[in-house]
């Protein structure tokens, strides 16, 4: 082989150890693998230039004629390699074009990266300048980032597993220019555990506003793509919520968050009277059983109820809701009685969001939102902590519904 290409493959392998262990760059000019790319290259337009001089071409005095070299840069540097010319100047090699000095397999995904990390056009522009020395248009990277526009649709109507262990739904609010002028968004996520421990964002949706009437829809699409059962329903307080899950998946448990109707509570409580309160209320939520609950909000009433008769109205009345996760031991418990997990993911969201003030379109948005989340799921390949143990727990509550893998 080393006659043929030219290569000292075992010096080649040496280097690129020694690389690998330090962290240098293999691909570049200097390093271990930037000969091989180079020949790879070179031999792939050789290949080229022999399809290209056809017998027909040749019968027309069709030649090769000479070599003419050029740089390329890759993600790792820079390589220069030879391509062959023909006598009709006819040739348009493929894999590296007339004109092209930056291997667009390299430079594509890093642009998107960099667009998922919530860079600007302009940003991108200039970092590829100083990288590359290359100046690409704001223009062109916009063109780049509608390519991902069918691979978001796609993966908005992927098929969805069978049954989901706790999901959680929530909205997050945007900015959008509409014809002229900024309007609101509600951008709806569900995030889900499946039955394995396994976190997935189930979904993503646009809508002009939050509200139980789209919720309805969106429940309904996941159930359409294959979603049959899920077994409790961490919401936040929003009028007819509970009822649009039932509509859907009348066996779910719902548990109203918790951390939601304190927030509201709070905004009706006087400000001197707030940290009374709320260590009053914490006797409530933080009760060990059900019963000890409802006897600390009974004595929640007695003592503030006169005073502000419209917050213990509001724990009473939405109280089965709220109190869902009490029948529960630890570790279930702690995973629903808020719907922090999926507002964890929403700050992660938000860290690449918070640059942008209104975004052009709905897609533009989803887009954004879509190649941040390819970024933050890469930590979730492995199942929740303590997962085995909460499986187990889950099974016994829900018997056929949670069918353990036991093999």
């Amino acid at each position: 082989m080393e006659e043929n290409t030219g290569l000292d493959l075992d010096k080649i392998k040496r280097q690129f150890l020694e690389e690998f262990r330090t962290g240098k760059s293999t691909f570049g000019k200097d390093g271990a693998l930037g000969p091989l790319l180079k020949h790879f290259l070179e031999a792939a337009l050789d290949a080229e230039m022999d399809l290209h001089l056809s017998a027909e071409q040749r019968a027309q005095g069709n030649r090769r004629n000479g070599k003419v070299s050029k740089q390329v840069r890759t993600s790792d540097g820079v390589i220069e390699i030879e391509s062959s010319r023909d006598r009709s100047a006819g040739f348009e090699p493929q894999i590296i074009k007339k004109r092209e000095t930056v291997l667009a397999e390299n430079l594509e995904p890093r642009i998107l990266s960099m667009y998922g990390l919530g860079m600007s056009l302009r940003d991108i522009s200039a970092h590829l300048k100083e990288l590359y020395d290359m100046d690409i248009s704001h223009d062109t990277l916009a063109t780049l980032t509608e390519k991902i526009v069918p691979q978001v649709k796609e993966w908005q109507s992927r098929p969805l597993e069978a049954l989901y262990c706790i999901v959680w739904l929530d909205a997050m609010h945007y900015k959008v220019r509409q014809e002229g002028r900024v309007v609101s968004r509600a951008v709806y996520n569900i995030l889900g555990i499946d039955r394995h421990g396994h976190k997935e964002l189930l979904g993503v949706y646009v809508s002009e506003s939050e509200g139980a009437a789209f919720w309805l829809s969106v429940l309904t699409d996941l159930q359409q793509r294959g979603v049959k059962d899920m077994l409790i329903a961490c919401i936040d307080n929003l009028k007819g919520f509970d009822e649009a899950i039932a509509t859907v998946f009348p066996q779910a448990e719902v548990q109203s968050c918790i951390v939601h109707q304190i927030r509201n509570s709070l905004k009706y409580v006087a400000h001197k009277d707030q940290k009374e309160f709320i260590r009053d209320l914490k006797l409530v939520y933080r009760a060990e059983t059900k019963e000890l609950a409802e006897l600390r909000l009974l004595e929640l009433e007695e003592k503030w109820g006169k005073k502000y008769p419209k917050v213990l109205e509001s724990w009473q009345r939405n109280w089965d809701r709220l109190s869902t996760y009490f029948k529960y031991a630890g570790p279930i418990r702690h995973l629903i009685y808020t719907t922090n997990t999926i507002e964890g993911y929403h700050r992660q969201v938000r860290k690449v969001t918070k640059t942008k003030g209104a975004f052009p379109s709905d897609m533009a948005l989803l887009k954004l939102i879509y190649l941040s989340h390819q970024h933050i799921s890469k930590k979730w390949v492995m199942p929740l902590s303590n997962w085995s143990q909460t499986a187990q727990q889950l099974s016994i509550w829900f018997g056929d519904r949670m069918q353990l893998d036991l093999r």
